[in-house]
């Protein structure tokens, strides 16, 4: 990328005898810069994402892995969802002046997304809600904790904790640099790329 910058820069500095062309090349169209009669092939790249090969050695990592890609692919659009909304959601709770304001915002917010997306959500199972608790942390850079004590208040994010933990999992879990979650982001930048 640098290098092609450098190049462009290069060409622009010398405009006086360069020419912007389009031409085919093997039937693509592609742009060229002519420069003291030379021709130079000009091209946006786009970023190349390097990952290493998962080395699954058994069957059974093998389908561990499978179920993991699934459940992150499951999980992936609401916790996309959940860093779009929470964003939304802070930068609109800054201009609202009084906290009945800012409460009464909240829970027509809560109302829409319980209207839409409650049903769904049922459906997930606890592994998926575990991996969608990181997820919110890596979207947000709030763990899920953080994110309802800030919008409902200690007593509530106390509440959904204790519910959480009933079954298993922690409100106040990061994404970090445990295994799983470096397999998990790299899960995720796959999604992003479309290659899973």
């Amino acid at each position: 990328m640098i290098m092609f910058l450098a190049l462009t820069a290069l060409f622009i500095q010398t405009g006086r005898s360069q020419d912007t062309i389009r031409m085919e090349l093997g039937g693509v169209p592609v742009d060229a810069v002519v420069t003291d009669g030379d021709t130079v092939l000009v091209s946006m790249l786009d970023e190349a994402v390097i990952q290493p090969k998962v080395k699954i050695a058994t069957t059974r990592d093998m389908r561990q892995y499978r179920r993991l890609v699934y459940n992150v692919k499951r999980v992936y659009p609401y916790a996309k969802l959940a860093g779009a909304r929470f964003a939304e959601v802070s930068a609109h709770m800054d201009s609202l002046e009084t906290r009945k304001e800012q409460r009464e915002y909240i829970k027509q917010i809560e109302k829409e997304i319980l209207e839409k997306y409650q049903e769904d959500l049922k459906d997930l199972t606890i592994t998926q809600g575990r991996i969608l608790i990181k997820l919110i942390d890596r979207e947000t850079s709030e763990t899920s904790y953080n994110v309802v004590k800030e919008l409902r208040g200690s007593f509530q994010a106390a509440f959904w904790q204790a519910v959480a933990r009933i079954f298993g999992s922690n409100l106040k879990t990061e994404f970090g640099d445990e295994a799983e979650d470096k397999m998990i982001n790299d899960i995720m930048v796959m999604i992003e790329r479309g290659l899973l």
